[in-house]
C-alpha cells in the first residue's frame, strides 16, 4: 500500500502579496483554476493503488485544505494531521510516519510530497515513484533529485554515488545551498542533482532512521503522538504543548544528511517549486517583447516584464525587467533580479504588525468568505458570502453593532431571543452584546452587506458560544 503524505505548511513569503500567512502558497490558483495543493493531490494518486492520503498542515488551514480536497473529487480517504504551530518538515514527517505505522503497519510505504511543487509530466512522475518504491522496499530512504538546468544557489544539491539502477544511485552527500562558483562546478561535473524535497520510504525505515540520527526528536515526536487526540472524522489534532517543544528542523538536517542508507532517483519529469515570482511568471506565455501578463494590462515600450492584476487595469510605459503584482490591498513592484527580496518585505510587515502579511481583503472561513469593502474610525463594511447549508457561530460583540442587508439567498437569523428569516432586499439590525447567528439553510449562496459601527471594529471582538466547526470559546 502506498500512502502519499502531502506537506502543506510553507508560508510562501516570496510570493507575497498573493500568498499570505492565512492563505499561503499551496492555495495559489494557476491559470487552469487549480491550486498547487489540488494539483499535488491529483498527482499523489497517479500510481493507482492509493486508498488513503495524509495531509499535514496547520490547524488554522484545516477547513480551506479540506475544501480543496473535497473539491478535487479524488476518490480516496483523506486524513488531516493538524499542527498547532510550524515546526518544519522533520516533525511533520515523523507525525505522518507514526500515524501510518499505527494504522497500517510498519511496512506501509510513504510518498512525501510538498504541496507547492508543479509537475506536469504525470507519466514520468509515476515511473520515478515506481523506481523509488523498489528501493524503499529494500529498506532505503529514497529522495528524488532533479537534473540541474543551471547553477542555482537557491537549491540544495545531492552528489550521486554508486549506481543502483538505470536512473538511481546511492547518495554520496548532501550540500546545502552553495555559492555560485561551487554550484557551477557541481553542474559541470554531472554528478549532482537538485534536492527536490520529495521522499519515499517505509514508515519503519524512517522512524528507525530518526531514532538513530536524532533520538531526542524521535522521543519528542513519539510523546506528542501519544498525547494527541485519536483521529475523529479524518482529522488528528496534534498535541499543542508537546508539539511546540519539538525542534524546528528540516528532514534533511535531522535524518537524510546523517543516514548512510539513502538513495536518489534521478527525475525524468519536469519540476518547478514555484519559489519566486520569476518562477511563477515563467508559467505564462510571453509576447513578442518578452512580457507575460495575467489580468488587464496595457503595455507601452515595455520589455521582459511580468504583470499580474486581480481586478484593476495596470498600464506601463518605458519599463523593463519588472515584476508587478496588484491585489486589492497591496501592490508589489520589483526588479526581476531582486524578487528573492520579497521575503524581506513580508518580514517588515510582520514586525510592524501590518495586516497585509496575514490576510487578504477577502478572507476565507469554514462557512464561506468575507471581503472588507471599506473601513475607518468606528466603522467597517463587509461583503459576506455564506455557503449552502453553512452557518456562522453563535456569537456576540462587545463593542460594535451590525446592520445586515441581504443581497441574494435567504438568511436564517438568530438575534438575541428571536429567530427569523431575512430575504433579498430586506435587512436586520444586531445590537452590541446580542447573541446572534447567520445561517444559510438553502442550496444557493447567501450574500449580505454587513455594516459594523462602534468604538472598536477589530476582528478579535468576538465571543463564540457555539460553533459547528469547533471554534467556540
Amino acid at each position: 500500500m502506498l500512502i502519499p503524505v502531502i506537506l502543506s505548511g510553507g508560508a510562501g513569503t516570496r510570493l507575497w502579496p498573493v500568498s499570505r500567512e492565512a492563505y499561503p502558497k499551496p492555495f495559489i490558483r494557476l491559470g487552469d483554476g487549480k491550486t498547487l495543493l489540488r494539483k499535488t493531490l491529483e498527482r499523489a494518486v497517479l500510481s493507482g493503488d492509493v486508498a488513503t492520503v495524509i495531509t499535514v498542515t496547520n490547524k488554522e488551514h484545516y477547513f480551506i485544505t479540506r475544501d480543496e480536497h473535497m473539491g478535487a473529487g479524488v476518490p480516496v480517504e483523506h486524513v488531516f494531521l493538524l499542527e498547532p504551530c510550524a515546526r518544519n518538515t522533520a516533525p511533520a514527517i515523523a507525525a505522518a510516519a507514526l500515524y501510518a505505522s499505527a494504522r497500517f503497519g510498519a511496512e506501509a510505504e510513504l510518498l512525501v510530497l510538498p504541496a507547492d511543487h508543479l509537475i506536469d509530466d504525470g507519466a514520468g512522475f509515476t515511473r520515478a515513484v515506481s523506481e523509488a518504491r523498489r528501493l524503499a522496499a529494500e529498506g532505503l530512504l529514497v529522495t528524488f533529485g532533479i537534473p540541474p538546468a543551471s547553477a542555482e544557489t537557491g537549491y540544495g544539491y545531492i552528489e550521486c554515488g554508486a549506481s543502483c539502477g538505470a536512473s538511481t544511485s546511492r547518495v554520496k552527500r548532501f550540500v546545502e545551498k552553495p555559492l555560485l562558483e561551487v554550484a557551477r562546478r557541481f553542474v559541470d561535473s554531472g554528478q549532482f542533482l537538485w534536492n527536490s524535497g520529495m521522499f519515499c520510504f517505509k514508515a519503519s525505515t524512517f522512524l528507525d532512521a530518526l531514532k538513530l540520527c536524532d533520538a531526542a526528536l524521535y522521543a519528542g515526536a513519539q510523546a506528542c503522538w501519544n498525547a494527541s487526540l485519536p483521529a475523529k472524522e479524518g482529522r488528528v489534532d496534534l498535541d499543542a504543548e508537546s508539539f511546540a517543544r519539538l525542534p524546528d528542523i528540516s528532514v534533511d538536517y535531522a535524518v537524510m544528511e546523517k543516514h548512510r542508507e539513502v538513495a536518489v532517483v534521478k527525475a525524468g519529469f519536469d519540476w518547478n517549486d514555484i519559489g519566486s515570482w520569476n518562477a511563477l511568471g515563467a508559467l505564462t506565455a510571453a509576447d513578442e517583447n518578452g512580457n507575460r501578463t495575467v489580468g488587464d494590462a496595457v503595455l507601452m515600450n515595455t520589455q521582459e516584464c511580468y504583470i499580474q492584476s486581480d481586478s484593476r487595469l495596470v498600464a506601463t510605459v518605458g519599463v523593463r525587467n519588472l515584476v508587478i503584482v496588484d491585489t486589492p490591498d497591496a501592490l508589489l513592484v520589483a526588479d526581476k533580479s531582486q524578487t528573492q527580496g520579497v521575503k524581506q518585505v513580508v518580514q517588515h510587515l510582520k514586525l510592524s504588525n501590518h495586516a497585509t502579511h496575514l490576510l487578504h481583503r477577502t478572507v476565507h472561513r469554514p462557512w464561506g468568505t468575507y471581503t472588507v469593502l471599506e473601513e475607518g474610525p468606528g466603522y467597517k463594511i463587509k461583503r459576506i458570502v455564506v455557503k449552502p447549508k453553512a452557518s456562522l457561530s453563535l456569537q456576540m460583540h462587545r463593542h460594535r453593532s451590525e446592520h445586515w442587508v441581504v443581497l441574494a439567498g435567504t438568511a436564517k437569523v438568530v438575534n438575541d431571543t428571536k429567530e427569523y428569516v431575512v430575504r433579498p432586499n430586506e435587512s436586520t439590525f444586531i445590537p452590541a452584546r446580542h447573541k446572534h447567528r447567520l445561517e444559510n439553510p438553502g442550496d444557493a449562496d447567501v450574500v449580505i452587506i454587513e455594516v459594523q459601527a462602534g468604538e472598536y471594529v477589530g476582528e478579535d471582538d468576538i465571543v463564540r458560544f457555539d460553533d459547528v466547526y469547533g471554534r467556540a470559546n
